[in-house]
C-alpha cells in the first residue's frame, strides 16, 4: 500500500519496521482525534473554496464511519499503514474515492500528528485532574470515617507531635488537589492550533484559515509563527508529564505511609483481603502489592519525563523524526498515572485504622507544654523549651 509520503518506490521491509517503530500499535488512541482534526481541516478547505461540497460530504461521512468502526474493533492500524494518518487516509480513499485524496491538501503529517496529539493530551489533562480529585475525595471520606482516630505525627521517622487521621489524610488531599490544578495549568502549551504550520514553514500559495480550524477544534489560540510549532515539540508533552510526576510522587508517598502503617510492628491499618495478595511459600502472608507498585510508579514517571526531555533537547529547528519517539514514554506516563489514581481511590475506600494499636508517646506533647509555659509564666520559648527537656529527662530545676 502507499503511505502519505510514498513516491512509487517500495520501502525496504526492514526500514519500514524500524521507522514505523511502535506507531502502528500506539496510534490507536489517536484515531478519534485525527478524525476530528481532519474533518475540521476539510471544512476549512471547503470554506476557503479549496474543496467542493460533495467532496466535503464524502470526507466527513467516511471519516466518521471509520472512527465508529475503529471504536467497535472492526479494523486496526497495521504495520503496513505505518501510522494513524496513512491508515485513515488509505481507508477513506477506498470508500470515498477521489475525495479521500483531497483531504491532505494544505497540511503535512507533522502538523497533522501534532493536532491529534494535542487534542488527545487536552483530554488527558482533564481526565488526570479528575482522577487526582477522585483520590482526594476518597481521602476526604477516609478522614470522615476516622474523624476520632488519633495518629502520631512523625519527623525523622520519630514521633514528633500529635496528629490525627483526619489531619494526615487532609494533607494528602490538599496536595492532590494542588496536583490537579497543576495538570490543568499544563494545557497552556497544548491548547495552541498547529494546523496550517505543515512541516514548520507554512503552506505557500494556499489561502488557509488557521483561525477557522482553531475555533472548530476548541484550541485557545493559533500557534504562531509557523516556525515556532516544531520548536515546541516535546515541551507541551514534558510539561504535562512533569505535572503527572508530581501527582504520582504524592501517590507514592501516600502509599509509603500506608505500607509502614500496615506492618506488624505498626499495625495502624487493616486492608481487605481482596486488596492484598498471598505468598507462594509463606501461608500466613498477606502482601500489600498494590501499594508497593504505586510507590514504584514514580520511577517510571521520572524515566518517561527524562526520555521526553532528552529526545528534544538538542534538535535543530524544523521537523526532526526523533520526535516520533515521544509517544511511547508519553503514553506510558499517561496510562500509569490514570491507573494508579484509579486503584488508589478504590483501595482507600477499604482502608480501616485500628486505634487500639496506635500509641502516642507521652513526650509527643512536649512542644505544646513549652508553648503553655510561655503563655502562663511569660518565659521565653528557649527557656520553656529547656525546662520541658529537663522534665522529660527526669532532671529537676
Amino acid at each position: 500500500m502507499s503511505r502519505l509520503w510514498d513516491k512509487g518506490e517500495p520501502l525496504d521491509e526492514r526500514v519500514l519496521r524500524y521507522t514505523a517503530g511502535e506507531d502502528h500499535r500506539l496510534d490507536g488512541r489517536l484515531v478519534p482525534y485525527d478524525v476530528r482534526a481532519s474533518i475540521a481541516h476539510a471544512r476549512m478547505l471547503n470554506t476557503q473554496g479549496l474543496l467542493q461540497d460533495a467532496d466535503l460530504t464524502a470526507i466527513v461521512a467516511g471519516l466518521e464511519s471509520l472512527a465508529d468502526e475503529h471504536a467497535r474493533g472492526e479494523w486496526r492500524i497495521e504495520l503496513a499503514d505505518e501510522d494513524v494518518h496513512t491508515a485513515l487516509e488509505h481507508r477513506l480513499t477506498e470508500r470515498a474515492g477521489e475525495a479521500g485524496k483531497r483531504v491532505h491538501l494544505g497540511r503535512s503529517r507533522n502538523d497533522q500528528v501534532l493536532a491529534a496529539l494535542r487534542l488527545y493530551l487536552l483530554d488527558v489533562a482533564e481526565h488526570a485532574s479528575q482522577a487526582a480529585e477522585a483520590v482526594a475525595h476518597a481521602l476526604d471520606a477516609l478522614a470522615q470515617r476516622e474523624a476520632a482516630t488519633e495518629l502520631p505525627g512523625y519527623t525523622h521517622m520519630q514521633q514528633a507531635m500529635p496528629s490525627s487521621v483526619a489531619l494526615w489524610a487532609g494533607g494528602y488531599a490538599a496536595e492532590l488537589r494542588d496536583d490537579a490544578a497543576g495538570i490543568a495549568a499544563s494545557r497552556r502549551r497544548l491548547a495552541r492550533n498547529p494546523l496550517g504550520s505543515a512541516a514548520g514553514y507554512g503552506v505557500p500559495g494556499l489561502p488557509l484559515d488557521r483561525e477557522h480550524t482553531r475555533a472548530a477544534l476548541g484550541f485557545d489560540e493559533v500557534h504562531e509563527p509557523v516556525t515556532a510549532v516544531q520548536l515546541s515539540r516535546g515541551k507541551g508533552e514534558a510539561g504535562l508529564v512533569f505535572e503527572l510526576c508530581l501527582l504520582v510522587q504524592d501517590l507514592g508517598r501516600l502509599a509509603a505511609d500506608l505500607l509502614l502503617f500496615y506492618t506488624q510492628e505498626f499495625a495502624y491499618v487493616a486492608l481487605p483481603e481482596a486488596m492484598t495478595t498471598g505468598s507462594s511459600i509463606m501461608p500466613q502472608k498477606r502482601n500489600p502489592d498494590v501499594l508497593e507498585l504505586v510507590r514504584g510508579a514514580t520511577a517510571t514517571l521520572h524515566g518517561s519525563l527524562v526520555e521526553i526531555l532528552g529526545l528534544s533537547a538538542k534538535l535543530g529547528s524544523g521537523y526532526q523524526r526523533d520526535t516520533q519517539r515521544l509517544k511511547a514514554p508519553l503514553f506510558r506516563a499517561v496510562d500509569l498515572t490514570l491507573d494508579s489514581c484509579a486503584i488508589m481511590a478504590h483501595l482507600l475506600d477499604g482502608v480501616r485504622f485500628l486505634p487500639e494499636n496506635i500509641r502516642l508517646d507521652p513526650g509527643i506533647h512536649a512542644a505544646s507544654r513549652a508553648n503553655q509555659l510561655v503563655l502562663e509564666e511569660g518565659l521565653s520559648f528557649r527557656d520553656a523549651y529547656q525546662r520541658v527537656a529537663r522534665e522529660l529527662s527526669g532532671e529537676k530545676d
